[in-house]
């Protein structure tokens, strides 16, 4: 991995395989944005940084050397090498196209109490507002910080949310999953579940683990382990993931428990990276883009 200081960050050299639009907006994360000229504004970790494309390289604004080290670079998983991944997921004649289709996706490293109170929000929800509703959550909850003279918030933590009313979630926008969310800072926060240690589970411990949380199903506990614990061969299944496995695949309605068998056996310990290149593709291709499911 080749990099340069900059003045405001770390210019990533011939980035393969990184690009900001496919792994911002391929329905894993959902504090980054949108800005103009092309970049993307998040938070993850308690750090702010935008992302840009410049030619071949990706640029990170708003990093020092340790922080890159520390933190961005298992963020963005930039030690695996995605073009061996992307070849071999191309031996299936579906997943080639959808591989060309979304080719910048990488799955990236989230932190697992954010994410598993982001996909407990994210249930029969549309991704604006997951994005509006998480955003509220931490500029109510989270920690107030400063970069560069910009203000931005964390996410907020367990106990801090542990000590809220659900009145205090659903005015961020949670709705019926406040319950949900309450119920989860409250297990973590009083040490009924160490979400860490399931990063170091095999796939079936974790899944069993996460059930116990209310508010997750088998979709949701397979989006935590894939996008924040790196078990590759979680495969969660919406409604867009079962729309094109089912029109490519089976060509029959199945239910999703025989779709995320089928996944396993087809795609192997990389049917979660397979996943997201199927759901990337079938929201651009398939029908009009607007929820997770």
């Amino acid at each position: 991995m080749n990099y340069i200081r900059t003045k405001n960050g770390i210019l990533v050299k011939n980035a393969k395989d990184f690009e900001p639009r496919h792994v911002f907006e391929c329905g894993q994360c959902f504090r980054w944005k949108a800005m103009p000229g092309g970049s993307y504004s998040g938070v993850a970790g308690g750090r702010a940084l935008r992302v840009k494309k410049v030619g071949n390289d990706i640029l990170l604004e708003g990093t020092d050397e340790r922080n890159f080290h520390e933190y961005w670079a298992g963020y963005f998983d930039l030690s695996r090498d995605y073009g061996a991944i992307k070849e071999t997921l191309s031996r299936d004649p579906v997943l080639k196209r959808a591989v060309e289709y979304g080719s910048g996706i990488r799955i990236l490293k989230q932190d697992v109490w954010e994410t598993l109170v982001s996909f407990i929000i994210s249930a029969n929800n549309r991704i604006p507002r997951i994005m509006s509703t998480i955003e509220r959550m931490c500029q109510s909850f989270g920690e107030r910080k400063e970069q560069n003279g910009e203000t931005y918030f964390d996410f907020p933590a367990p106990g801090r949310l542990a000590a809220m009313d659900e009145k205090d979630l659903r005015g961020c926008g949670c709705g019926f999953r406040a319950k949900y969310v309450l119920k989860a800072a409250r297990i973590v926060s009083e040490g009924r579940a160490d979400l860490y240690s399931l990063e170091n589970a095999d796939t079936e411990d974790a899944r069993d683990a996460l059930l116990y949380f209310p508010g997750v199903g088998p979709k949701v506990a397979d989006c935590i382990m894939l996008f924040s614990m790196a078990k590759f061969d979680a495969f969660p299944v919406d409604v867009w993931v079962k729309r094109v496995m089912e029109h490519y695949y089976l060509k029959r309605e199945t239910s999703l428990a025989q779709i995320r068998r089928l996944a396993c056996e087809r795609f192997g310990p990389l049917a979660g990276v397979a996943q997201q290149y199927l759901f990337y593709y079938a929201r651009g291709t398939m029908g009009k883009a607007t929820d997770r499911g």
